[in-house]
């Protein structure tokens, strides 16, 4: 073979691999880019959303586990935009924060306490968030009890009244019941999918409400007249509930007013002699006396805290 063969071999097989190694990038980054999709569908967050949000990669991985799918869903229940990875970035940079600010600020000694603190302040955000929601929700129950029974006493059916009340009414009812909606015309029946909504937002208003409706599609009867008793309870629960609100919110007050005036002491004894809480916890009966103080704060807290709910 001579010289001018083996350079055309040679060009060739380089070409050849050339081709073979574009058509394999190619087919490497549509294969990445279906599994990215498949794996945006199955978490139900939109693609353009989940690669565009900060701390997408993390987010992946938290939804891979258990507890990050569990957040997920108590995250969807608040009704914020935020995903499991970026709760957990920020849940971890305010642990973070903590410590070091407790560190700096009061002693060392409290760093971890301060870290601890932090934590169960992330997870009650979360709790009054969902709260939060839950009570919007109860609000709207009657103002829905209405749309339900007029759509109901026009002649149409259930599903369709449903439909309608999502498109009339505002968050956060409009959108639980466009979940509510969009599962029946998935073929769900009109029970299962009022017993997801009764599990996404647990309140004896919705229980009733679901029973209701769940009894009427069963066994037929006058669910029109059933509704509009139902709007009249709702509203007198509804007031109820303001006033029962009103009337605790200075022992509501008190109980968050205790822990911040224990807070307060200790920067203000450590601002009137600089090192005195160092020095405190330098020592095993510093930190023995530091660490019931404190509980017996948390234990304050959560009495009055007990107190001052009243299931309706």
């Amino acid at each position: 073979m001579t010289s001018g063969q083996l350079a055309w071999l040679v060009l060739a097989v380089t070409v050849v691999a050339l081709v073979l190694a574009v058509w394999g990038l190619h087919a490497w980054a549509g294969g990445r880019a279906d599994r990215a999709a498949l794996v945006d569908r199955l978490a139900d967050v939109p693609a353009v959303q989940r690669h565009s949000a900060p701390f997408s990669g993390l987010d992946r991985r938290v939804r891979r586990t258990a507890w990050g799918r569990r957040l997920a869903g108590r995250l969807a229940a608040t009704g914020t935009n935020l995903t499991p990875g970026q709760f957990t970035a920020a849940a971890i940079g305010v642990t973070a924060g903590a410590w070091i600010l407790a560190h700096v600020i009061l002693a060392p000694f409290f760093g971890p306490i301060a870290a601890l603190l932090a934590v169960w302040a992330v997870t009650s955000f979360l709790r009054w968030r969902q709260r939060v929601r839950n009570e919007r929700f109860i609000a709207q129950l009657p103002e829905l009890s209405r749309v339900l029974a007029n759509a109901t006493q026009a002649g149409l059916a259930l599903r369709t009244a449903v439909g309608m009340a999502a498109d009339e009414l505002e968050a956060p009812a409009g959108e639980e019941l466009k979940q509510v909606a969009d599962a029946m015309a998935l073929g769900h029946s009109i029970e299962d999918a009022l017993d997801e909504l009764r599990e996404r937002l647990p309140s004896r208003e919705l229980v009733v409400l679901v029973s209701t409706l769940v009894l009427s599609s069963r066994a037929g009867g006058s669910v029109v007249e059933s509704l509009r008793n139902l709007t009249v309870t709702l509203e007198e629960r509804k007031e109820t509930r303001r006033e029962i609100r009103t009337q605790m919110s200075q022992v509501t007050v008190t109980a968050y007013a205790v822990p911040v005036i224990g807070l307060g002491s200790l920067l203000l004894l450590n601002q009137i002699m600089p090192g005195s809480l160092s020095a405190m916890t330098g020592s095993s009966a510093g930190r023995i006396a530091v660490l019931v103080a404190l509980a017996l704060y948390v234990v304050g807290f959560a009495l009055i805290r007990r107190m001052s709910r009243i299931d309706v």
